[in-house]
């Protein structure tokens, strides 16, 4: 990094002045410094638990699990106590007339107040004092918890099926970053075969044992290696930008990859089908999460319902009310209620209609997810043995090809 910075011509610089731009120029060597791209080497199963950790998707699923957890204490709060304190400085004026009530007067004597009305006050009022209430019974709340704990738990198997989504994300990545870097490997090995190609039909062209025509088809064939090459170099470029996504790294990081495709075991048996499917439908976070959020409904709906039950609660204050603060005295204020809901203009059974309705949408969900591992499993074991069957086929023709070359070697070596 170049820092440009005017420059006043003095005689005489003084120490400052020297000092200054040794220490801008440290500074923007610390920036380029840490601007510099970092080098991170990474296996098959670093790339599936960094995306499981790290990736963008990951992490949004991780917050919303915690506003879950956040809301299972909002729900928690209507069983505990609530306790409020208050200072109030009050001052009013008052129309006797508003009062509603006729003062009697013995007889001979004026009215106690004007009949037409009249102004009283001011009347200054100070009042502080500390409030509790608290819920002796609430089956309603109690189920809303239950309902909000239920949620939380469904909101960490997203997680998880996030987590393990972006695994498998990351594994898909890497394959075909390595598979780009392969091809490219190979594109780099086939230009050096067609320039040796080319050199040796030039020169049986000119011991004049060849014709141009082979010099050309050689050249032309360098050629269409040559650009076979730009489009593996943007390829390998394209997957690795790709990776580096689905990792959550910078975009500028040097990825190194450890495992190559030619490690890779193929003689391995094959899982068995149905014990993979059960293991599937046992184990997949995004179906566990299902049954979780069908849960959570059960319990809503057991809590809208509760709500018609009567609930029991305890209030009370306790302070120091007067006129001024010279002269308080200690009041309070206390009782048990007992409430029983009635008719709430049928807004309940709508609630309960709307989560059984969910409730059915679901679990059609969750019955299409159960087909969808089903499927996923016997595809993957179809993918997977054909791709061993491809990768043995792909090696005897490599090991053919390295014996054709080394045939027409020995061939071309011998004029």
């Amino acid at each position: 990094m170049t820092v440009n910075a005017p420059v006043t011509t003095v005689r005489r610089p003084s120490a400052r002045a020297l000092v200054v731009p040794v220490i801008v120029s440290a500074v923007a060597l610390s920036a380029a410094r840490a601007q510099t791209p970092t080098s991170v080497a990474v296996s098959l199963g670093d790339a599936a638990r960094l995306a499981a950790k790290q990736n963008a998707s990951v992490v949004a699923a991780r917050f919303r699990a915690e506003q879950a957890d956040a809301r299972v204490t909002q729900q928690r709060a209507d069983l505990l106590p609530n306790v409020t304190a208050s200072a109030l400085e009050n001052g009013r004026s008052l129309n006797t007339a508003t009062f509603g009530i006729d003062f009697p007067s013995p007889p001979g004597q004026p009215p106690l107040f004007d009949p037409r009305g009249q102004v009283v006050g001011p009347v200054n009022i100070l009042d502080s004092r500390a409030h509790f209430s608290q819920s002796l019974f609430d089956a309603g709340a109690i189920g809303r918890v239950r309902s909000a704990r239920a949620s939380a738990e469904a909101s960490d198997f997203d997680a998880d099926a996030a987590a393990e989504q972006a695994a498998a994300n990351a594994a898909g990545a890497y394959v075909r970053a390595a598979r780009a870097d392969a091809q490219l490997g190979a594109r780099v090995a086939d230009s050096s075969l067609a320039e040796d190609l080319l050199r040796i039909a030039r020169e049986q062209l000119t011991a004049g044992v060849g014709v141009g025509l082979d010099v050309t088809r050689a050249q032309s064939q360098l050629a269409a290696i040559r650009a076979q090459l730009i489009a593996a170099r943007n390829d390998r470029g394209r997957t690795r930008l790709e990776l580096l996504r689905a990792l959550g790294l910078p975009l500028d990081t040097r990825l190194t990859l450890t495992d190559s495709l030619g490690a890779l075991q193929i003689d391995e048996a094959l899982p068995d089908e149905e014990a993979a499917i059960a293991q599937a439908l046992r184990q997949r976070a995004d179906l566990r999460s299902a049954d979780a959020q069908l849960a959570a409904i059960d319990r809503r709906v057991t809590s809208l319902r509760a709500e018609r039950l009567p609930t029991v609660s305890a209030f009370g204050d306790y302070g120091s009310i007067g006129k001024n603060g010279g002269a308080l005295l200690p009041t309070y204020n206390w009782g048990v209620q007992l409430s029983l809901p009635l008719f709430d203009g049928l807004r309940r059974e709508g609630r309960v209609e709307e989560q059984t309705a969910l409730h059915n949408e679901i679990d059609v969900r969750r019955r299409d997810l159960r087909e969808q591992a089903s499927v996923e499993v016997r595809t993957a074991l179809l993918d997977l043995a054909s791709a061993r069957e491809a990768v043995a086929a792909a090696r005897e023709r490599v090991r053919l090809a390295e014996q054709e070359v080394s045939q027409a070697s020995e061939r071309f070596r011998a004029g």
